[in-house]
């Protein structure tokens, strides 16, 4: 399909497009929030003396909310509805002023006491248990084959334990909402990245019809899914503005999104494999823990790559998280898959070395015909041919296998591989397609705009089925009267969405006796129609089973190969370029889809080097709250990026022929630049980031 450029590209660039903050309302009141300084307790007393020109409202104030549970709320546990306090960050006083500025200064002279206040339980500290919530996608422990028995047939075992770190998401736009009661309808304008999935839990938690709840949200400055669930900001400014009667601004601070949005716990892996000398798995297994707030056990589901990616008679996998105090984490791209592959990877490569195979030959070695744990067959597989075409482009037939054998000056050069790998989530998605007399085509959807160019795509697929100018094509997004879209996450938009635009275009054509092509002004006038409307809905066949597929295994793929310098004396890292060759159905927009890909592994350079939240033993709260003290990759990190896409068109997984593109970029790169390392300095580095001590 054609590549075009961003639809909304030139309202953000000129401030024309509109955030939640954006919003206002006559007589809104701004509010800030008192943050419990302990992990846990119970607050005993709150001493306002000092605020001035500023309403304080605690859990005596707020109506009762109706509980829920996590998802679809963030965090089971809603603030200011009783004294108890979970972890540390939690709200326990909100403060509302004219000004941001009152608001803030008021919010500081609030005196908070507590009691039953204990030391924090850590991760590593406490007993693995098996998930007991909906954030586990299936069950905790998959299990094919006879283990023991597939080691005993092992002519090489290889085992590790693999770590990665807490990561915060950190999107532009903070979370924020403008919260506003119209006689007994309450009205949004939220950051949010599911505004139909938030209005159904706002109405739920205030005992509202669904109808009597509006999310306004056409664009949401990312967030990678710290936004895909009900986060507490939400419900807080919203029972405020019930229980002052006037609008309520709630903007989080930087500071504050690091504990009210989630995160990407910790995780401990471990990885067994056995091989025959040629290569052959004779066994898989895969072991997982994860750091996890004690009321909601929110699972990493770290574990289910491995029960598709590799042939072996016996795979067996385990998933535990730790009860432990701290804020609650939450899928972050690239949720699952982004943690769970590194051990993975990092253990195939390890394989390789041991056996002295080719590491991607040793993956081509191991290419199942169908489904290792299920027997279902793929509905597309292109693993082989990203592999080989990676290979290829990054010249890795030209690579000494030994350890320090590469040099450029004082630089020693490593090169790595790995493959990626996402799981396929697909939501109910629909879509609007208006065409006026003069033959102009208007689509509109719920979704929001999140900076992943989905208007484009949009745009592009309308403009396909109708076989129009793709200029001709308007999109409008973001409205609570457009049909409703799943959530822009999970990688799943392009199918859900792109498919129910396409059935809705398919619909006007029907409606009109019309082909693609036609002249849509002519066909109107010829039907005696001054304009035509018809809706689109796509959904996941029915039969699923936990979520998947019950007939297909439904996954995208990619081959990711990295350079690597590392100087000997200091311990510097770079890596100095990367070829990623993905398969993840039809592309619907190129340019979009490059750049998704390009941005995802970035992403993955920041896991595998830089990110990482220290979470403090004592006082039981993330260390540093800011983008000081929580590094990302810059410009000056990333050289030469070699992205492309293999042939691939899935029609079992969408209408379209797409998959999910998001979030595979960042899956691999982490075990690829660990590889690197190793085939540069012979150093194993399992435990992310790699850091500059690992390497001197």
């Amino acid at each position: 399909m054609k590549a075009l450029t961003r639809l909304d590209g030139p309202a953000k660039l000129t401030g024309a497009a509109r955030y939640a903050a954006d919003a206002a309302a006559p007589g809104t009141l701004i509010a800030a929030l008192v943050p419990a300084t302990v992990p846990t307790g119970r607050v005993t007393s709150i001493d306002t003396s000092q605020v001035v020109d500023a309403t304080v409202l605690t859990h005596h104030d707020l109506p009762r909310l109706t509980p829920l549970p996590s998802p679809p709320l963030g965090h089971s546990v809603l603030p200011l509805q009783d004294d108890l306090v979970h972890y540390e960050g939690q709200p326990v006083v909100m403060v509302l002023a004219d000004s941001w500025q009152q608001a803030r200064e008021a919010a500081r002279q609030v005196r908070v006491t507590y009691d039953d206040v204990r030391p924090p339980l850590l991760f590593g500290q406490a007993e693995d248990v098996v998930p007991r919530s909906d954030h586990l996608l299936g069950e905790a422990d998959e299990s094919t084959g006879d283990l023991q028995a597939g080691l005993a047939a092992a002519d090489r075992i290889v085992e590790a334990t693999y770590t990665t770190a807490n990561r915060h998401h950190n999107p532009m736009e903070p979370w924020a909402v403008l919260a506003e009661w119209v006689d007994d309808e309450l009205v949004l304008h939220a950051s949010v990245q599911a505004a139909a999935l938030t209005q159904a839990v706002v109405a739920e938690l205030f005992g509202l019809p669904a109808d009597a709840v509006r999310v306004i949200c056409p664009f949401t400055g990312g967030g990678f899914g710290s936004k895909g669930y009900v986060w507490p900001a939400l419900p807080l400014a919203a029972a405020a503005a019930r229980a002052t009667g006037q609008p309520v601004k709630l903007v989080l601070t930087r500071a504050e999104m690091f504990t009210l949005s989630g995160h990407q716990p910790a995780t401990r892996q471990t990885i067994t494999l056995g091989a025959t000398a040629d290569g052959r798995l004779t066994a898989i297994r895969h072991l997982s823990s994860n750091a996890a707030a004690r009321v909601d056990d929110y699972a990493e589901n770290t574990t289910h790559g491995t029960t598709w990616l590799y042939a072996s008679p016996a795979i067996h996998t385990e998933m535990r998280v730790q009860r432990v105090d701290r804020p609650q984490p939450t899928p972050m791209r690239a949720p699952h898959e982004g943690p769970g592959i590194f051990p993975l990877e990092s253990a195939m490569d390890e394989l390789a070395h041991e056996l002295g195979i080719d590491p991607v030959e040793l993956r081509i070695r191991n290419e199942p015909a169908a489904d290792p744990m299920t027997g279902r067959p793929f509905s597309s597989r292109k693993l082989v041919e990203c592999l080989r075409e990676g290979a290829r482009r990054f010249g890795w037939s030209e690579r000494d296998p030994e350890p320090r054998s590469m040099r450029d000056g004082h630089d020693l050069v490593g090169w790595g591989v790995a493959a990626a790998t996402m799981d396929t989530f697909r939501a109910p998605s629909a879509a609007r397609v208006r065409v006026d007399a003069a033959g102009r085509v208007t689509v509109e959807t719920g979704a929001q705009e999140i900076g992943t160019g989905l208007p484009a795509m949009v745009q592009a697929v309308a403009a396909e089925t109708l076989g129009c100018d793709a200029e001709s094509v308007q999109v409008r997004h973001g409205d609570p009267d457009f049909p409703g879209h799943g959530g822009t996450m999970g990688s799943m938009s392009a199918m859900g969405l792109g498919s129910a635009v396409q059935a809705a275009a398919r619909e006007v054509l029907d409606k009109l006796g019309a082909n693609p092509g036609d002249p849509l002004a002519d066909a109107l006038a010829a039907a005696g129609l001054p304009e035509l409307t018809a809706e689109g809905r796509w959904a996941p066949e029915s039969s699923l089973a936990a979520g998947r597929s019950a007939d297909h295994s439904i996954h995208t793929y990619g081959a990711i190969f990295v350079e690597v310098r590392v100087d000997e004396d200091l311990g510097l890292l770079r890596m100095s370029r990367a070829v990623g060759r993905y398969a993840a159905g039809r592309i619907l927009n190129p340019l979009a889809a490059h750049s998704q890909m390009t941005g995802g592994l970035v992403w993955g350079y920041g896991q595998a080097v830089l990110e990482h939240s220290v979470f403090e033993p004592v006082l039981g709260r993330f260390l540093s709250k800011n983008l000081a003290g929580y590094v990302v990759p810059v410009n000056a990190d990333i050289r030469e990026l070699d992205v492309a896409f293999v042939p691939d068109d899935d029609r079992l997984a969408s209408l379209v022929g797409a998959k999910g593109i998001g979030e595979l970029g960042a899956v691999g790169v982490a075990a690829a630049i660990a590889n690197a390392v190793f085939h540069a300095t012979g150093r194993r580095v399992r435990d992310l980031p790699i850091k500059i001590a690992d390497l001197l």
